[in-house]
């Protein structure tokens, strides 16, 4: 029987050993989305500014929201609350894809040489294209309404660290898991938009009763996307203490997401 790397070391070997053919497979995952559209690639650029027009028309005109300590400046509040979902939409691109993503590529469980637990790195590389996307379309509006950023905009690199860790770990828990349980798909889309309102993607977890800080701090995201405000919005630096913890937290979960997934996979085959 065919037997599986589990340690970290096996993790991070796996990804660099292979890191040609996730590239390749992530292109692939990414031009074939929109292989055949009129827009082609560009909808990855469309999307972003669509979304980041439509919430910006409901919140601060029809809703009449404006950000605690911001000004009325409706470009100002957009650039805010994209700021937030930036963090957000490559989390829920990721676990929302997940339960799926072994179902949708039996062939490669049928591969005995594949090495099928990368498909974890190519969904969370597609989906990192798509944030690239969306930070292209918020430094051009940063850029045009507001000039150039401050120098606090170069710590953003260092969140996205526990970001995709964090990413990873669902990956492999729920790429797994969507094969033995065919209802976690539909249990992940649901619970997705309800994280949206349980994470501070439109408002500062400051604005919420003190009573309520431990519920959302409980939420990964929270720490991640107050974090990505500060930096690209409010030129504060990151809060490095809580930063390591995050970070370590999310390579421990990871790591245990990679596990499991060697664990189950062996099954597979038998289950497709």
């Amino acid at each position: 029987m065919q037997r599986f790397m589990i340690s970290p070391q096996g993790m991070l070997s796996s990804f660099w050993s292979n890191r040609g053919l996730i590239l390749a497979l992530t292109k692939r995952e990414v031009i074939g989305r929109y292989k055949g559209s009129f827009l082609g690639i560009m909808w990855s650029l469309f999307n972003p500014l669509l979304m980041l027009t439509i919430y910006t028309f409901f919140f601060s005109t029809v809703f009449k929201a404006r950000w605690p300590g911001g000004s009325d400046s409706k470009t100002e509040f957009a650039l805010i609350l994209f700021s937030g979902l930036l963090i957000f939409n490559f989390f829920s691109e990721s676990v929302g894809r997940a339960p799926s993503l072994i179902i949708s590529n039996v062939n490669y469980v049928k591969k005995v040489v594949f090495p099928l637990e990368i498909m974890g790195f190519v969904l969370v590389a597609s989906a990192g294209f798509h944030f690239l996307a969306s930070m292209a379309i918020w430094l051009l509006f940063y850029l045009i309404f507001f000039g150039i950023p401050s120098i606090y905009v170069l710590y953003f690199p260092f969140i996205l660290i526990p970001l995709i860790l964090l990413a990873m770990g669902f990956a492999w828990f729920l790429s797994s898991l969507g094969v033995y349980l065919r209802d976690v798909s539909q249990i992940v889309n649901a619970a997705i938009p309800a994280l949206m309102f349980l994470s501070p993607v439109f408002f500062p977890i400051s604005a919420l009763p003190e009573q309520l800080h431990i519920v959302f701090q409980l939420n990964p995201l929270t720490f991640l996307i107050e974090e990505a405000r500060n930096v690209l919005i409010s030129k504060q630096g990151i809060h490095w203490g809580h930063w390591i913890v995050q970070t370590a937290l999310s390579g421990l979960f990871a790591w245990l997401g990679y596990v499991w997934f060697q664990k189950t996979r062996k099954g597979f085959a038998d289950v497709l």
